[in-house]
């Protein structure tokens, strides 16, 4: 590298290393990636929540839980409260920036469960063949064959309310579709020369499947997750919004839109306020997957 600059050295089409090699792809997919200007504006929108959350206690005016009765329903724009207050007197800018908290929060354990899940089933299922493809396929069927939402809410309600629980009835219902992707990739590896020539090596399933099989799963999943973020906040939200979620007086989003329905005539920020933020961070996932999708999947021209 002492002849050439670090980017001259990323962008060689001749690298010197597998871990050369691994950082030019990361650095190609980063350019290409850089260009799409939806995808790097829904970035933008997620590194600002992620930094909001992060620094909440300096960010927020007020503490979110602090009731003032007599500055309830305070409209936009009100001395001292940005964004009003709800029907408590709590300031709703300082109680959205203590959301994004949550809303992080169980995206970042959902995006953990469900699709560490759904990889496990899907490939085991894809490799192995057989009666245990035949299963493990129909278990999935039967969670697609429900609305996620309705079973999401079915789990909760046996499991009970809270944000643990919650994650985990959303994980649940989660995972088959990443399950259905897994099993279509490894029935394309498994026959491949590729993966014949590991096996005359003596490599045994579990170590194709974990070394060879999962690694080619990672570029597909990552994309599906990043578009699925929308649907798990908004179901999420939902289980909120009915209180099965997070239980007052914590800042959820959701439950802050169901807090407000009763004013949305009169006061239509307190319930507006939160659902646009739903709205954005939804946004912001989906434009930031599909720029994923162009740079990573190879079906649309990704590397």
């Amino acid at each position: 590298m002492t002849d050439m600059t670090l980017r001259q050295w990323l962008l060689t089409d001749a690298p010197t290393s597998r871990r050369h090699a691994r950082l030019a792809s990361f650095y190609k997919g980063w350019l290409s990636l850089r260009s799409n200007s939806m995808a790097m504006f829904g970035l933008g929108i997620l590194v600002v929540l992620v930094l909001a959350a992060a620094l909440a206690p300096l960010l927020a005016p007020h503490d979110p839980f602090a009731q003032d009765l007599a500055n309830r329903l305070q409209p936009l724009g009100s001395e001292g409260h940005i964004l009003g207050t709800d029907s408590l007197g709590r300031d709703i800018l300082s109680r959205l920036i203590y959301g994004a908290r949550i809303t992080l929060y169980i995206v970042a354990l959902v995006a953990l469960i469900a699709p560490a899940a759904g990889l496990l089933v899907g490939t085991v299922a894809g490799y192995a063949g057989g009666w245990v493809d035949i299963v493990m396929m129909r278990i999935t069927d039967i969670f697609l064959a429900f609305p996620r939402l309705v079973l999401a809410l079915a789990f909760v309600a046996a499991l009970g309310a809270g944000i643990e629980n919650a994650v985990l009835a959303i994980s649940l219902t989660a995972w088959p579709p990443y399950a259905r992707m897994a099993r279509a990739e490894t029935l394309t590896i498994r026959s491949s020369d590729y993966i014949n020539a590991v096996r005359l090596q003596g490599a045994g399933p579990i170590r194709i499947i974990t070394k060879h099989i999962w690694p080619l799963c990672i570029s597909s999943l990552i994309v599906r997750v990043t578009l699925d973020m929308a649907g798990i906040i908004l179901a999420a939200a939902g289980l909120g919004f009915l209180g099965l979620g997070a239980q007052p007086p914590s800042p959820e989003w959701g439950a802050m839109i169901s807090e407000g329905r009763r004013f949305i005539l009169d006061h239509w920020w307190v319930a507006t306020v939160p659902g646009l933020a739903i709205f954005t961070v939804s946004l912001a996932f989906n434009l930031l997957g599909d720029g994923l999708r162009d740079v990573l999947d190879p079906k649309e021209g990704g590397q």
